[in-house]
């Protein structure tokens, strides 16, 4: 791969400071976390960025590897307002959203429902009907929600973590195409390595309790409004535009670009990929501590934002083609010129 010389932005100290106290508030946050979780570096780092990208993320591992353990933990780290949905096959959309209810004396008035925080937990959420997941699509894209005949704004910074389980069939309901675009990340937690289980069988949460392990909030919602604002100030050139649009319209085209397994793609990315890969690759480079995006900022968040926006058709199916293994190519291809 030719790497090109990157304009970078010019000097701006103000925003240089920003930048390094929050990259230094998210490393003790992650500090913090280290406390209960074990390993899973990455995936770690995926939340954060797609915290202050602004962004929801699908957890996808087999159950035990700590999933819904570490949306708890870094929603205690970030001092905000945390609820849990347990999806089920019984699940309705009002058990999410809320409902209008009466009330002698009292009349008509809204009970809110679990939606109504900063940090949603929507644990196995392909264990509900497509009806109750399309709940949540007005509230994960316009940020607000309908009950009867009022809409109400939700809670900012909002934030749907959902996590499912890739392993079992029976019951859960594959998740329409349109909510899994609303995902800015697919995140896949897999297992940990032997030295990072021999660690977890002495601080793990079966023997204690999550209060046990008194995480201190380092963050707080005005934190992360603030650098959700200071990710849209990360400078990236125009030549890192143009190589995030070449590579999205690689999946599209892939024989402009000889990509040789794109003849597996049935549907490619969309323009909100684009977007997506834009806003991510700033969110990445505060975390690195830097004020401008790099080619490598594209690489590393470009698995977890498409591999769930390529569509792999039946022969690629039938071939055990994954969309890692396009994106894996189309990286190494598709050069930034």
């Amino acid at each position: 791969m030719t790497y090109v010389t990157i304009k970078k932005p010019n000097v701006n100290k103000e925003l240089e400071k920003e930048v390094k106290e929050l990259s230094e508030k998210i490393a003790k946050a992650k500090i913090e976390i280290r406390k209960i979780l074990i390993g899973q570096e990455d995936v770690l780092n995926s939340l954060f960025e797609a915290l202050f990208a602004d962004g929801h993320v699908l957890l996808e591992g087999i159950p035990g590897v700590g999933k819904t353990l570490l949306i708890r933990a870094l929603s205690a780290v970030s001092g905000s307002m945390f609820s849990r949905v347990q999806f089920t096959p019984d699940l309705l959309p009002t058990d999410i959203l809320g409902i209008t209810t009466y009330e002698e004396g009292k009349g008509f008035y809204t009970v809110k429902g679990p939606i109504f925080a900063n940090f949603v937990l929507a644990d196995e959420i392909n264990r509900s009907p497509p009806k109750v997941q399309s709940a949540m699509l007005e509230g994960m894209q316009e940020r607000q929600v309908t009950i009867g005949k009022e809409t109400f704004r939700l809670p900012h910074p909002f934030l749907v973590m959902a996590t499912q389980n890739p392993l079992e069939q029976l019951g859960t309901y594959k998740l329409p195409e349109a909510q899994v675009d609303r995902f800015l990340y697919k995140v896949i937690m897999d297992y940990p390595s032997n030295e990072e289980e021999l660690k977890i069988l002495t601080t793990n949460i079966s023997t204690k309790r999550f209060e046990d392990y008194n995480l201190i909030p380092i963050l707080n919602p005005t934190d992360i409004t603030q650098g959700q604002e200071l990710v849209k100030k990360i400078f990236c050139d125009e030549k890192i535009g143009k190589y995030i649009i070449r590579i999205t319209d690689t999946t599209r085209h892939p024989e402009k670009y000889s990509i040789e397994t794109g003849k597996y793609i049935e549907y490619g990315a969309s323009p909100r990929s684009s977007i997506s890969l834009y806003i991510a690759s700033k969110s990445h480079a505060i975390l690195k501590g830097r004020t401008y995006v790099t080619q490598q900022d594209i690489k590393d968040v470009a698995r977890h934002i498409l591999r769930h926006r390529i569509l792999i058709n039946f022969e690629g199916e039938a071939e055990g083609v994954t969309s890692e293994k396009v994106i894996e190519e189309i990286l190494k291809k598709v050069p930034i010129l």
